[in-house]
């Protein structure tokens, strides 16, 4: 029977490796929101399953043995459609989150909010912003920061409209020290909205608003459903898939 890794990040695709390495079964699946994704080694499927009514068939129909969800962490949609799935379909489920920013240095001085609607009016109360809270959510902002003079960074074109004084920035981490300190510098950044995402890839940007005295306003993550174990590294997953 095959292991299935909903994916889409770092973790997920570490994770496809080990388990190629230890000769296990798996596929990983893709949302398919990113043009052009980069790929874990094995079998991939792109695309949504149908809600989980699809995704308890395809759990059934695989046959699936166990599902770990190493979504992003704020992929709340996919990671509850898993939970209500596996729980119906009968099949084991783990969530792996890498551990997010709240324990790092730095990270009291910060702005905690519980969404991007509250991160949307805080940052309004700057002048010149640097959001960085992915494409997704971008329409939070959009009445908030309609006059500021707002630095967007995003991965894939996005598919509305921004205002004037906005400027897109098309590029993919990781990112450096160096690299987000000039950034910031070079447009006079006072206000950086991001979200605990975690990890490495994209913390440069936060130390370089601690050098340069930039308020950091940052949208705490959703909480893991109900009744989901949560492990915190590739390691601990596999162990977990190999124990099912």
């Amino acid at each position: 029977m095959t292991v299935l890794i909903l994916g889409g990040t770092g973790e997920a695709r570490a994770l496809a490796e080990h388990l190629q390495s230890d000769g296990s079964v798996f596929v990983s699946s893709l949302a398919g929101r990113v043009r052009d994704p980069r790929l874990p080694v094995g079998e991939v499927r792109i695309g949504g399953f149908g809600g989980v009514e699809g995704l308890v068939n395809y759990l059934l129909d695989k046959p699936i043995r166990s599902v770990v969800d190493a979504t992003h962490p704020f992929a709340a949609g996919i990671s509850a459609n898993a939970a209500a799935a596996c729980a119906a379909a009968g099949v084991p489920l783990v969530r792996l989150a890498r551990p997010g920013w709240a324990g790092t240095p730095g990270a009291d001085a910060w702005t905690w909010v519980n969404g991007h609607d509250e991160a949307a009016a805080v940052a309004a109360t700057g002048d010149r912003v640097f959001l960085s809270t992915g494409r997704q959510t971008l329409d939070r902002f959009v009445g908030p920061l309609a006059r500021h003079e707002t630095l967007v960074r995003v991965v894939d074109p996005l598919d509305i409209e921004v205002p004037d004084p906005w400027t897109v920035l098309h590029t993919r981490g990781p990112y450096t020290l160096e690299g987000e300190r000039n950034l910031m510098r070079e447009r006079d950044i006072d206000t950086l909205v991001t979200k605990d995402s975690g990890g490495s890839y994209t913390r440069a940007k936060l130390d370089a608003a601690a050098e340069l005295g930039v308020r950091v306003i940052v949208v705490r993550r959703p909480a893991v459903p109900e009744g989901v174990d949560t492990v915190a590294t590739v390691a601990a997953a596999a162990s977990w898939v190999q124990r099912r």
